[in-house]
């Protein structure tokens, strides 16, 4: 059997029998976003439940997982522990009609026989538990708009001068005032109107 794969031999088909098992399964492609993922080579603790109903089996649990990933603001590398909670009924082989199933619903997963595969139902859960923008902190600043340094790590009153472009050629002059390029000028040079 794959990691994923559980026998459900020892349940039967008895509505109300219930088996508990905790085991650690491996990630073999990353799960999540590139943002953030759970990476490939990791381990996914899972503590689940099982319990026979009429028309399946129904898993119960939580996934728990390390992440990685960067700051959405400041891109300052982060790690992240995910506690995803897992719900999901697997359906006996046969026992879904399509007649029976509404407009928008979609059928349950199927047992295999007597196994289970919770490969899509555990990557699903911890996808969806990864945060949509990462943060390392709530309050995160973020990258200096200018120079890209996080603010974080500069002094709290950190700026840079900017010249609005459309004004750059008069600060270009008054520059050249300042250095005493233009000490010799006088009204002479200046041409008048005719």
């Amino acid at each position: 059997m794959k990691p994923y794969q559980i026998s459900t031999h020892d349940l039967g088909r008895r509505a109300g029998s219930m088996r508990t098992l905790t085991l650690d399964v491996p990630v073999t492609e990353p799960m999540g976003t590139e943002v953030i993922a759970v990476p490939a080579g990791e381990d996914v603790a899972l503590d689940l439940r099982l319990e026979a109903v009429m028309d399946g089996v129904l898993v119960t649990g939580t996934a728990q997982a390390s992440a990685r990933g960067e700051c959405v603001r400041c891109l300052a590398a982060l790690d992240l522990d995910l506690d995803a909670d897992i719900t999901e009924m697997f359906a006996y082989p046969g026992t879904q009609k399509p007649e029976d199933l509404g407009e928008d619903e979609d059928p349950l997963p199927e047992l295999d026989g007597e196994i289970l595969d919770l490969e899509a139902t555990v990557t699903d859960a911890v996808v969806l538990a990864l945060p949509f923008r990462p943060l390392c902190r709530p309050d995160c600043p973020g990258l200096c708009p200018t120079c890209g340094a996080r603010m974080a790590d500069v002094e709290p009153n950190h700026a840079h001068e900017q010249i609005d472009p459309r004004w750059s050629a008069l600060a270009a002059l008054a520059g050249a005032d300042t250095d005493g390029s233009n000490e010799d000028a006088d009204a002479d040079d200046v041409e008048s109107p005719q």
